[in-house]
């Protein structure tokens, strides 16, 4: 029973890693870059606005067994199609533009006078990137990331097109629960939609406990 749990997590948390770095690399990109800027942000949206059986699609024509890597992958012994690798690219390339998109927002935003200042004082562009861009971006980051673990826990059409959907292998909540639909099962739909709802809530609050200060302990008074 935990089983679906168990994958959705070892899906959802590399996604999320993979998302976190890639996403803040392009978004950081993305911002600095001036001509190509609208087609760089176009491509990195895409897979936002495409359904997800499309991206599956693309996906499988990449990774697929005749794909771009998939036949270099399949004879190195690292196959993507149906194993736990392919849904967590899957959930990846999905989350992706969450993190990407509210990142760039976030970098955006910020006072540039900062970044300005700290060359004048003869900083280093991936100095001022750790010291002074994370930190001051902190909350949107923070936000895109969960954004993005939320999604992956969520994925659905991509992961069932690219790792199918089987069980104790590549069986997500999500796909769970068209698995119990389909099999007229509804108190195993029932129970796995309170469950993933229950893990998306939790971790949304915990964020926004975090973000409010909810988290830090009040100065004594004394």
């Amino acid at each position: 029973m935990l089983s679906p749990v168990i994958i959705s997590m070892e899906v959802a948390i590399p996604a999320t890693f993979i998302t976190f770095l890639l996403g803040l690399l392009a978004a950081w990109k993305t911002v600095r870059l001036r001509r190509v800027k609208g087609i760089l942000d176009g491509v990195f949206t895409l897979p936002m606005v495409l359904p997800p059986t499309v991206v599956g699609f693309f996906l499988l024509l990449i990774f697929g067994k005749n794909g771009l890597f998939g036949t270099w992958l399949s004879e190195i012994g690292l196959p993507v199609v149906f194993s736990i690798r392919g849904a967590v690219i899957a959930a990846a390339v999905v989350s992706f533009p969450l993190m990407y998109r509210t990142a760039r927002g976030a970098f955006e935003s910020m006072d540039r006078e900062l970044i300005l200042a700290a060359r004048v004082c003869g900083a280093s562009e991936t100095r001022i990137f750790w010291q002074i861009v994370l930190p001051t971006c902190r909350p949107g980051i923070a936000s895109g990331t969960i954004l993005a673990f939320t999604r992956a826990l969520g994925e659905f059409g991509a992961t069932s097109m690219l790792a199918g959907n089987i069980p104790k292998r590549t069986q997500t909540m999500s796909l769970a629960i068209y698995s119990a639909v389909q099999g007229n099962d509804r108190e195993s739909a029932y129970a796995w939609v309170i469950v993933i709802t229950l893990i998306s809530f939790t971790t949304l609050y915990l964020m926004n406990l975090f973000e409010s200060g909810g988290f830090k302990r009040k100065k004594d008074p004394s």
